[in-house]
């Protein structure tokens, strides 16, 4: 009889706690500070380490749709660029202005990073960056580079290999976006040296593609004024890729592209064509706009448009999957700026666009902008990261309902 009083009097005070602990006001405190303690060792549990405690000053100023918080992952990776993740987790972020490539290391896993690693300096531009078999590569201007077994030497100044040294030196767009594609090729831009014209050397304004040891180089796509951003759609594997449109025809004209290259040898119109259906006025009468690949989605005119993912992770909800997230680094040559934010493009089934709007956005206040978002990657535990290089900053984009 003791036995059942004292098991009564235990439910009893378990449920008072419970009831006391409860508050009309909880959604609203973890939208503002991230989840409860039970949420956060729940999604701990899952490989999910969202953040707690108040957002960043500065950071309230970004704009975010109900249930998404961002952060600083990382702060002081000066013209943080392109980002690659290693398999344990290490990110690597390359350098357009700078001369030099990152490592940054979040050593606990907590969603914050704990130290940047200068992993290598004395680069022209190596803006592009990606991992394969534990190997890192790096775009230069004119060359690629080969650092292997990074996660093993990164801190001890670690010696390169040449991959490629046979792209051209032109400074003028000549910074590089790279990945490996679902073939094991890597994939290397050249953009044109140049506003708008037209090279006699086929290798400007392409994507071209090369075996992992750099032999086998050939054009993969053509007709590509300068992308820096491009991902492979995960059921069908076609390659979309961002693209700049040219400067000097007006605020709004011609758009920026994101294309859709469903096999090699597509070409994609500059200089010729822009945005699928604008003849462009000195090289136009060359060729037909009906010739070409038009674009999946005209983007935001001169908005700076560089990296691109599509969302593959589960911590987003559903809606997302397989949705592109789009950097856009900013205007430089408008009237008023535009840009400076994250866009999303939806898709469906196929991978066709069926809107574009903003995902985050603040960066951009009047004219005045204080961050310029450059590329995006999605992490092990589908959060987002978001490169700044005007920030000179890593964000983390995670989602906790």
């Amino acid at each position: 009889m003791k036995k059942t009083l004292r098991l009564l009097c235990l439910g009893f005070i378990l449920s008072s706690v419970s009831w006391g602990c409860t508050s009309d006001n909880t959604n609203s405190e973890i939208a503002k500070t991230g989840p409860t303690e039970t949420q956060q060792a729940t999604n701990e549990e899952n490989g999910l380490n969202l953040p707690s405690g108040p957002i960043d000053e500065d950071l309230k100023r970004i704009k975010l749709p109900q249930g998404f918080r961002i952060d600083y992952y990382a702060r002081d990776v000066e013209n943080a660029r392109s980002m690659a993740m290693s398999e344990s987790g290490i990110l690597f972020v390359g350098t357009r202005s700078n001369d030099k490539v990152f490592a940054i290391v979040d050593e606990n896993k907590d969603g914050k990073a704990d130290e940047v690693v200068e992993v290598a300096s004395g680069l022209n531009s190596p803006n592009g960056v990606a991992i394969r078999n534990g190997d890192l590569y790096v775009a230069e201007i004119s060359r690629v580079l080969k650092y292997p077994n990074i996660e093993q030497n990164f801190r001890n100044k670690p010696k390169f290999e040449v991959v490629n040294d046979k792209f051209p030196s032109d400074t003028h767009h000549g910074w590089k976006y790279i990945a490996f594609g679902p073939d094991d090729k890597l994939y290397v831009p050249v953009g044109a040296p140049c506003n708008i014209c037209k090279s006699e050397k086929p290798i400007y304004a392409s994507i071209t593609r090369m075996n992992p040891d750099g032999t086998g180089l050939e054009i993969y796509a053509e007709g590509v004024r300068n992308t820096v951003g491009f991902d492979w759609h995960p059921e069908t594997k076609n390659l979309y890729f961002t693209d700049n449109g040219r400067d000097m025809m007006g605020d709004n004209i011609p758009p920026d592209e994101l294309n859709r290259a469903a096999e090699k040898g597509q070409h994609f119109g500059y200089p010729y064509c822009h945005a699928g259906t604008i003849s462009d006025p000195e090289f136009g009468n060359q060729g037909n706009c009906d010739d070409f690949v038009a674009p999946v989605q005209n983007l935001n005119p001169h908005g700076g448009t560089l990296g691109m993912k599509f969302y593959t992770g589960s911590m987003f909800p559903d809606k997302y999957k397989n949705q592109i997230f789009i950097a856009e680094h900013g205007s430089w040559n408008r009237s008023q700026k535009i840009g400076y934010r994250v866009m999303q493009a939806t898709t469906d089934g196929s991978g066709n666009i069926t809107g574009y709007k903003p995902f985050a956005e603040g960066w951009l206040e009047g004219e005045k902008d204080w961050g310029r978002p450059v590329d995006v990657l999605v992490m092990e535990d589908g959060s987002l990261l978001v490169s700044d290089d005007k920030n000179n900053a890593i964000y983390r984009i995670t989602y906790a309902g």
